[in-house]
């Protein structure tokens, strides 16, 4: 997790941060690396109240610089005292797991990164001996010969499932821990066909089927596959949970003209969930693998218009043992899960011929015909869970929906309102970008706006967002020691308005 809380900035929130990671526990995640510096303290508080296990992660950088004016200015003057600073500040956190030492830092080429990393360890086990550290080596076969991976308690791998195998072969008492992994980059609610690996698109949005990755990261699937052989892998931190603002990966990673063309992307797409807080489809990929709450997804979207009587490919995640697809009505059959395996385009460092057969997704084509697809899950032949998609009408409404309708009168509190387009049905319009423009009364005010999309330049501070792929995000904050209704509205030209209302409840420590 990066430290921003998207549309309203670095600057921490309480409440923000809670409902960040009660997404990613709802995803069946147990477990959060920071990234790459120290968290703020109500990360790990919240950690604590919601059984979240943390990597507590102190350096980006050590004395080899990665850009002008980081932390390698002050390396040798400050680290020791940051890192036993960090350690007495966290260390009664029963969330805390772990001491990440570094990522990806310069010296792992070095035989001088051998002595940084054990006097770094030093430091840790000094003020904790009660906990193991680790650190995020993405040269980790520099980092074994030179002598860094030695020098930590369970040395933590990036992008490397394909040697996590022959390693612990070769160390027999070694833990590893998948430190980064994978780096699917996606866009919420889009889909491009054909089914194929792209660098990048010229709609600055990137296809949500999860097959995307910049050219040193891959698909989840080979990571599971690795986690599953290798018991002694204790984990994975997947990059990454939230968006975050900068970084948009793919784009801008060439150099000069070649960049122009990928303005306006300003923000992450690597985010299992979008910046709004909003999931995409990886969420319920890994949530098929993490979580033991019978659950089923089925995507795309279905409104296919213009391309009727065209194969689209409909995926199933789930973890149930078998799914049952049922396309207008019609069975297509069911399959059981991890016997016909499905192959995706991958690059090249997966696999010589850019494929990989994928035991962790269920795949039909399916000649598109408006209507309905539907995902049926079971266990022992009992349906467990089940999801429909209907093909949507045009925008006829805008829809509201708290995420909390009480909140504190303290000034600090935040109600996430998610914004729907949908048609007269309620089914949500997937291509929908309308305007819509908030209007909020009473016991509170707009906080932020935003929509998931890392494409644009609209200001999260206003008063109106366009949707995207249907959706959008108001923020409404308290009044400090003013309770209340807060009334909310939004508004759409030629659409029905939506309207919601938060209670602000005072408190005596809200109006002191």
């Amino acid at each position: 997790m990066h430290h921003d809380l998207g549309a309203l900035g670095t600057a921490v929130n309480r409440r923000a941060t809670e409902r960040q990671l009660q997404i990613m526990k709802s995803m069946g995640v147990n477990a959060i690396r920071t990234s790459h510096n120290p968290p703020s303290p109500e990360v790990l508080e919240y950690c604590d109240k919601l059984g979240l296990l943390v990597m507590d992660e102190a350096f980006d950088v050590w004395r080899r610089a990665k850009i002008p004016n980081d932390y390698s200015k002050y390396f040798d003057q400050w680290s020791e005292r940051d890192i036993r600073d960090m350690a007495r500040r966290d260390r009664n956190h029963p969330s805390i797991i772990m001491w990440s030492i570094g990522n990806e830092i310069h010296e792992q080429g070095s035989p001088q990164g051998a002595e940084i990393a054990a006097t770094l360890s030093r430091y840790f086990r000094e003020e904790d001996p009660t906990r193991p550290t680790t650190a995020g080596f993405n040269n980790h076969l520099a980092a074994i010969k030179n002598g860094l991976a030695v020098n930590v308690d369970v040395p933590g791998f990036n992008y490397k499932p394909w040697d996590y195998a022959r390693v612990l072969d070769e160390h027999p008492d070694w833990l590893l821990v998948g430190s980064e992994t994978s780096s699917v980059v996606s866009s919420r609610g889009v889909y491009h066909l054909p089914l194929e690996k792209y660098q990048k698109h010229d709609s600055l949005q990137l296809t949500s089927y999860d097959i995307i990755s910049p050219p040193w990261a891959y698909l989840p699937d080979p990571e599971f596959a690795a986690q599953e052989k290798s018991p002694r892998v204790i984990g994975e931190f997947v990059w990454t949970g939230f968006d975050y603002i900068g970084e948009p990966t793919p784009y801008f990673l060439g150099r000069g003209a070649e960049n122009d063309k990928d303005w306006p992307a300003r923000s992450s797409y690597f985010g299992i969930v979008d910046l709004a807080g909003f999931p995409k489809d990886r969420f319920y990929l890994y949530q098929s693998l993490w979580s033991k709450a019978p659950m089923v997804h089925v995507l795309p979207h279905w409104n296919w218009q213009g391309r009727e009587g065209q194969a689209i490919p409909v995926m199933i995640y789930t973890n149930a043992e078998e799914a049952e697809l049922i396309v207008n009505g019609k069975s297509l059959g069911r399959k059981k899960r991890g016997s016909e395996p499905v192959e995706l385009p991958v690059g090249p460092n997966i696999s010589k011929d850019g494929k990989y057969q994928s035991k962790f997704r269920l795949m039909w084509q399916v000649p598109y015909a408006p209507g309905s697809i539907k995902a049926v899950a079971y266990n022992g032949g009992k349906a467990v869970a089940t999801k429909e998609i209907k093909t949507a009408g045009a925008p006829a409404r805008v829809r509201l929906i708290p995420d909390r309708t009480q909140i504190s009168a303290n000034g600090e509190d935040l109600s996430f309102v998610t914004v729907r387009i949908e048609d007269k049905d309620g089914n949500l319009c997937p291509a929908a970008d309308n305007l819509v423009r908030f209007k909020v009364e009473g016991a509170g005010a707009i906080a932020a706006v935003d929509n998931g999309n890392a494409a644009t330049t609209e200001s999260f501070q206003g008063d109106s967002r366009k949707a995207f792929s249907g959706m959008a995000l108001l923020i409404v904050r308290s009044n400090r020691g003013k309770g209340g209704a807060i009334k909310v509205a939004a508004a759409s030209e030629g659409l029905s308005q939506g309207n919601a209302t938060v209670t602000a409840r005072e408190t005596a420590s809200d109006i002191m």
